[in-house]
């Protein structure tokens, strides 16, 4: 079994956490900011400031063409479809609905991994099962919101099925396609590239017209700005590097989990021992994939411990 090294656990548990939390956040900012607009402002000022950083400490710029148009095709694919799409869902879709469909993510990823060529390591049978179980377990704990899902928008579900297969191929497109870079300066140059397609999406829809400040809209965009993207995205990047895709993809599980928290926390949202059941095979579920990923090759265990 793979051994979790301490950055790369890190790393895990920041994505898992800061993103389980964004789900608020996104819906409070497209209450008040056109989604588009909202996505692109968010992503080109957390890539600007997260290179001005790089560069104030010396980290160079890809030397490569193919480094360029990696950045270029991830951030895209994970960016401006995947998050994009949740970000105009998001304005209509139940948030149970929603965290179904997103979580499909895990199942995606495990598939790209295992049918699209050039990996290290490939999904078990035990994975699947896991996985399957972990799906299983999201299911359970936003049972109260299923009831809904006959009158959701139907565009709203196509939108985050889409987004969810979108963020999984991006994510091993990167894994594929390995860059000479930081991986803080991919980040940036990924987020630049997502946040200058939504935003010219948005202007071009003519979003700027209804584009209006509030005090709610800003901390929202602050808040996906400094920890959505600037901490956890770069989290993502590094992470990506340095574990199995589909041990990566299990993070959507718990970011299920930890918005289920923070709605009884925050919100008083009601819970009840079913959550908690649910919560224990969500996790139980993550345990398991982690315990069956397949042992990497040499290479990979020398970039591990670089």
């Amino acid at each position: 079994m793979q051994a979790l090294s301490g950055r790369i656990l890190a790393a895990y548990v920041t994505i898992s956490l800061i993103w389980g939390s964004t789900y608020l956040a996104i819906r409070i900012g497209v209450q008040h900011l056109p989604p588009a607009l909202f996505g692109g402002i968010r992503f080109v000022v957390a890539g600007a400031i997260l290179l001005a950083i790089a560069r104030l400490l010396r980290r160079r710029l890809p030397t490569r063409a193919r480094d360029w148009r990696t950045a270029a095709v991830v951030g895209i694919l994970l960016l401006a479809i995947g998050n994009g799409l949740v970000i105009w869902a998001e304005q209509t879709v139940e948030s149970g609905f929603a965290a179904i469909l997103i979580v499909t993510g895990a199942l995606w990823m495990a598939l790209f991994d295992a049918v699209i060529p050039g990996s290290d390591t490939r999904p078990t049978a035990k994975q699947v099962t896991g996985l399957l179980a972990g799906f299983g377990g999201t299911v359970l704990l936003v049972g109260d919101s299923l009831g809904t899902l006959g009158v959701a928008a139907l565009w709203g579900a196509v939108a985050l099925v889409v987004a969810s297969a979108s963020w999984a191929l991006g994510s091993i497109y990167s894994k594929r396609h390995p860059v000479d870079t930081p991986p803080y300066v991919h980040a940036a140059l990924q987020m630049l590239a997502g946040g200058t397609v939504l935003a010219l999406i948005g202007l071009l829809r003519g979003e700027a017209a209804s584009l209006t400040l509030s005090a709610a809209g800003v901390g929202a965009v602050l808040y996906l700005i400094v920890f959505g993207s600037i901490v956890a995205f770069t989290s993502y990047v590094y992470l990506l590097r340095h574990a199995s895709p589909t041990f990566v993809g299990t993070s959507v599980y718990v970011n299920t989990v930890v918005a289920v928290l923070l709605g009884w926390v925050v919100l008083d949202e009601h819970v009840s021992l079913r959550t908690f059941g649910a919560m224990a095979i969500i996790l139980g579920s993550v345990v398991w994939v982690r315990r069956e990923t397949e042992r990497p090759s040499p290479i990979a265990a020398v970039v591990e411990r670089v």
